[in-house]
C-alpha cells in the first residue's frame, strides 16, 4: 500500500503528539531578538519545558533534522513562501528511492507515497492517512494533487510541488513566517476519539472536532483563561505560555 516503511515511520511517530500552532511564535516573539526562527536545540528545549511545538516551518525543520539523523534522505518542500498562505512540508525517500509526503503542518496521521510509477501506488480513496477523511493522490503536471473526502460529502483538493526547495530559501521563508502574526491564533492537533484519531482545531476564536461522523462545533469559553484551559486540555501545553500567546493575539 501507500504507507511508508519503518525507517521513515519510526521517525514520524516521534511527532504523533506534536500539534501545529501559531501560539508559540506569539509567545516567543518578544524574547527572540533579531532572529525569530528557533533552531533545533531551542525547539527541543521549549518542548521539554513547556510541551510546545510550533508552526509548519518549525515542524518541517525539526522533522528534517530527525530524519537525517536517522540516515533517511529528506528535503523541504512548500508553497506561497513569504505570504500569509505559506505552507511547509517534507519529502522523505526510502531505501528504494520512493518519495513520501510528510506533512506535520496539516497534521497528517501518516506519510504517504507520491510516486505514481511505484507498484504500491494507487489512486483509490484511502483511509488511515488523514484524520476524519479519505485521501486520493494524483499526479498533476509538475505537482501532486491530494483530494480529501470528508464524511459529509465535502471534497477539498490541495496541490504540492514535490521538488526540493533550496535550504537558504526555505529558512528565509521560515523566518518571514515567524515574524508574521495573523489577527487570530490557530491550533490543530490529532486527538484520540473512540476508535479513531480525530482532528481538533482552534481558529477564529472558536473550536471544533472533526471525526468520521462529521464536524462537531464546540461551545466557546467566555474568557482568555477559559480558552487557555481548553487548549491545555487538548495539547498539554504550559498554561502560562498559552495565556501569554492568547493575550498577544487578543490585543492585536
Amino acid at each position: 500500500m501507500m504507507f511508508a516503511p519503518d525507517e521513515i515511520l519510526s521517525v514520524w511517530r516521534k511527532f504523533d503528539e506534536f500539534p501545529m500552532e501559531t501560539l508559540t511564535k506569539a509567545w516567543f516573539y518578544d524574547q527572540a531578538g533579531d532572529r525569530k526562527q528557533r533552531d533545533i536545540s531551542l525547539m527541543q528545549e521549549h518542548h521539554q519545558q513547556y510541551g510546545i511545538s510550533g508552526n509548519c516551518f518549525d515542524l518541517a525543520i525539526w522533522l528534517l533534522a530527525e530524519l537525517k539523523k536517522a540516515g533517511v534522505e529528506a528535503y523541504p518542500i512548500g508553497h506561497h513562501f513569504k505570504t500569509d498562505r505559506a505552507h511547509a512540508a517534507v519529502i522523505a525517500l526510502d531505501e528504494r528511492g520512493r518519495r513520501f509526503l510528510c506533512d506535520l503542518g496539516d497534521q497528517w496521521l501518516n506519510p504517504i507515497l507520491i510516486d505514481s510509477g511505484c507498484e504500491d501506488y494507487t489512486e483509490e480513496k484511502l483511509s488511515g492517512f488523514f484524520p476524519a477523511a479519505k485521501v486520493q493522490v494524483k499526479p498533476s503536471q509538475h505537482q501532486i494533487e491530494i483530494t480529501y473526502h470528508r464524511p459529509n460529502g465535502k471534497i477539498v483538493t490541495q496541490a504540492y510541488d514535490p521538488e526540493p526547495v533550496d535550504e537558504n530559501i526555505f529558512l528565509e521563508a521560515a523566518e518571514y513566517s515567524q515574524r508574521r502574526l495573523k489577527p487570530e491564533p490557530l491550533v490543530e492537533c490529532r486527538v484520540p476519539y473512540q476508535n479513531e484519531t480525530a482532528h481538533w482545531e482552534f481558529s477564529g476564536w472558536s473550536s471544533h472536532l472533526s471525526t468520521s461522523n462529521g464536524l462537531d462545533q464546540e461551545s466557546k469559553p467566555k474568557s482568555i483563561e477559559g480558552w487557555a484551559d481548553k487548549i491545555q486540555q487538548m495539547t498539554g501545553y504550559d498554561k502560562h505560555v498559552l495565556l501569554s500567546a492568547l493575550t498577544t493575539y487578543q490585543s492585536r
